[in-house]
């Protein structure tokens, strides 16, 4: 009896960390040929790698971790842009429906294209230093943004060892510090980084109210919230927001009528099928608090307290590009971020999150009456947690 089971295909692929995310890395040409093409075969494919959708909220069958830190693939070519080493695409994929949300980009696993793009062999070795910084120049596809990640290497090869901290990490590694060049994240450029022209607006949500609110367009879309108006301190740990059913349903429907604000939808009905993009976030001032590995943060340590949703939950940590969203909004007063942290004229904030606390510097100018930015820089840390061949069932489409 002839056995009708296909074998599964093996495909080339890293496993890594980028900052406080990780995920599973491809080379475009290491893809089979009708995943090298954007498309339904590619979703299904990558659906498939993460082990989603998931009932189970698991992925026990996948290289996915059941979190939006670690539902996620990332696709890496040699780039056609001009003065760009590497094309870099990000793929954000649901837990428990099958979507593959390409509307933006991951800023922690930013930290981690450039090192993959040398390991890789993308980034040609005979300009690799023997020791140093290399400034690894990434075009992000999703958002046709320029990112330049400082890479440290030693000997020749990547270094990820090394003493850098960063909270929400458990060990330690080595610095990668990370540009995010004109970051506003918009074809219509018209208001600026603000996407209504507003420092803070009205945001009337049915039934449930109606909040000052900062529309910030930089790294990835985002809406900030006053914490106190949500009747919260800004201090919150997970369990606190992501134990409340209700409290969830109440943040992803005014996340729906925010992005409608922003323009993102045309209606709330899309939001469903656009969960990575815009961001949530409340922010409050700065307070001491523990965070959830028991560390006690003093109030005079930072300059305001933020907490933000992805996929519909608290992020244990701090989005990348959502960091880069507050470090932006903190730049240009007046806005709810800028106010937290007293207000006035910043080049960099300190924030705190559930984790522990992040620095993040914004240049920030205002020309002909709009606010934009020149650039956002934070430290991250990357490395290798496995490399190999990925298996996967053939899609069937």
């Amino acid at each position: 009896m002839t056995n009708t089971h296909a074998p599964q295909i093996k495909i080339p692929a890293t496993y890594m960390r980028g900052g406080t995310s990780k995920g599973t890395f491809f080379s475009l040409n290491d893809l089979p040929k009708r995943a090298q093409q954007a498309g339904d075969y590619r979703d299904q494919l990558l659906l498939r790698v993460v082990g989603s959708p998931d009932p189970y909220a698991k992925h026990t069958d996948g290289m996915g971790g059941a979190t939006s830190s670690t539902s996620k693939v990332v696709i890496v070519s040699e780039s056609t842009q001009a003065g760009h080493h590497v094309n870099y695409l990000f793929g954000q994929v649901a837990i428990d429906k099958a979507f593959v949300d390409w509307s933006g980009n991951c800023g922690n696993l930013s930290a981690a294209v450039g090192s993959f793009a040398i390991e890789s062999g993308l980034v040609p070795a005979d300009i690799l230093p023997e020791n140093g910084i290399f400034e690894v120049k990434i075009w992000q596809k999703n958002i046709s943004k320029t990112i330049i990640a400082h890479v440290p290497i030693s000997n020749g090869c990547v270094q990820e060892t090394g003493d850098f901290e960063l909270d929400g990490v458990t060990f330690p590694a080595a610095e990668v510090k990370i540009d995010f060049i004109d970051p506003a994240d918009s074809d219509d450029d018209s208001s600026g980084v603000l996407c209504t022209g507003k420092v803070v607006d009205k945001l009337e949500v049915p039934s449930i109210g109606t909040f000052d609110a900062s529309f910030i367009n930089a790294g990835i879309p985002t809406i900030f919230l006053r914490a106190q108006d949500l009747a919260y301190t800004g201090c919150e740990l997970q369990d606190d927001i992501n134990n409340d059913a209700q409290a969830l349903l109440k943040f992803e429907t005014i996340r729906a009528h925010g992005a409608l604000k922003m323009g993102l939808i045309a209606n709330i009905e899309e939001a469903q099928a656009r969960q990575h993009t815009p961001k949530i976030a409340i922010v409050g001032p700065a307070q001491s608090y523990v965070t959830s590995s028991g560390k006690a943060v003093d109030a005079s340590e930072i300059d305001l307290q933020v907490r933000a949703l992805s996929m519909g939950k608290l992020h244990h940590a701090m989005m990348g590009t959502a960091a880069v969203a507050i470090g932006t909004a903190a730049a240009i007063p007046g806005t709810l971020v800028n106010l937290a942290a007293g207000g006035g004229n910043r080049s960099e904030v300190v924030f705190g999150h559930p984790s522990g606390t992040l620095k993040v510097g914004a240049q920030a100018i205002q020309e002909e009456g709009k606010w934009q930015v020149a650039k956002v820089s934070m430290s991250r840390s990357a490395r290798v947690l496995m490399e190999g061949n990925v298996r996967v069932p053939e899609p069937s489409l």
